[in-house]
Formats: structure tokens, sequence, C-alpha cells
């Protein structure tokens, strides 16, 4: 295989067959999932800490991106996202900390949690553990809630704004 068929072998859409196949078997091999979601439009030194810190929490990084479509229904503003997702979903998928990464085109990845049932869901720490969406899905099969700092001064808004000058 060559380097970008191995990273396109990690990108799924949440109705691939192959995505369940692949959670039986990492359940199999008794393997802890960690899951977190975001549009990760422009990657920064804050996405990178944070994604690496959750890797850190499991064996197994699965990450929820929305869809370019998700994205506009999140309100996100009219110039975003700024890349397409197939780029944001292959620039995560180089990271080799990030697993898997699975496209979903809802407004939150409730239903994707449903479908991967991860051991840790992490998010920010602007959140409350039970505010984020999948809280009572990893609650009711004995998961854990981690929220994670994110990097003072870093976001993809301010980026969009340094550019925009």
């Amino acid at each position: 295989m060559t380097n970008l068929e191995i990273l396109n072998s990690k990108i799924f859409k949440r109705e691939d067959p192959k995505l369940k196949n692949i959670l039986h078997v990492l359940r199999f091999l008794d393997k802890k999932i960690v899951f977190t979601n975001g549009v990760f439009d422009i990657l920064h030194k804050g996405h990178i800490e944070y994604l690496s810190k959750a890797a850190d929490l499991g064996n197994v990084l699965i990450v929820g991106l929305n869809t370019d479509g998700s994205v506009k229904k999140l309100g996100k503003g009219k110039n975003r996202p700024i890349q397409d997702e197939s780029s944001r979903a292959i620039i995560l998928a180089a990271l080799r900390f990030v697993d898997y990464v699975i496209l979903f085109d809802e407004e939150t990845p409730y239903e994707l949690i449903k479908t991967v049932k991860p051991d840790i869901l992490v998010k920010g720490s602007d959140y409350k553990p039970e505010e984020i969406v999948g809280y009572d899905i990893v609650k009711e099969n004995n998961g854990q809630i981690v929220t994670i700092d994110f990097l003072e001064g870093y976001s993809t808004t301010l980026i969009e704004k340094k550019i925009r000058g």
C-alpha cells in the first residue's frame, strides 16, 4: 500500500459497513477506544496538543469529523469550513496518533457515538462533562468523559482573523 492509500484507509463515513467490522475487532482485542470530534478546519498547534493528549488516554483514537454540510448547520460563519471535508479528513488521518477519522453529517456526533461506543469521550474543558453530547451513552457503557484544556491563543477563528488582517 502507498502512504496515501494507508491514509485513505483510516477515513470512513458513519454508514460504512467496514466501520462496524473494525469496531468489533477493536473490542475483541480489548482496545481502549477514545473518541473526540470537531471541525478541525485549519489544523494548528492547539489541535495537535489536544488530539495527542486525547490519544494518550487509550489505545485507539477515533476522530468524528463534521462534514461540510454539518459545519454549515452549526452556523460557524459563511466562510466556513475554509477547507473541504476530504482535505480536513486526510490531514487528520496523517497524524500518527489518529487511528480513524469518521465523517458525520448531523449537527452533533450523537448517532456516531452510539455506533462507536467509546470507552473514553473527550472534549475541551470549555464543556461541563454532563453537557457533552454522548455523555449518557458513554456513562451507560461504564465509560469515562474527559475534558482537556485548550492551548491559550490558538484557534481557527484567531488564525482566520489574522489572515484577513
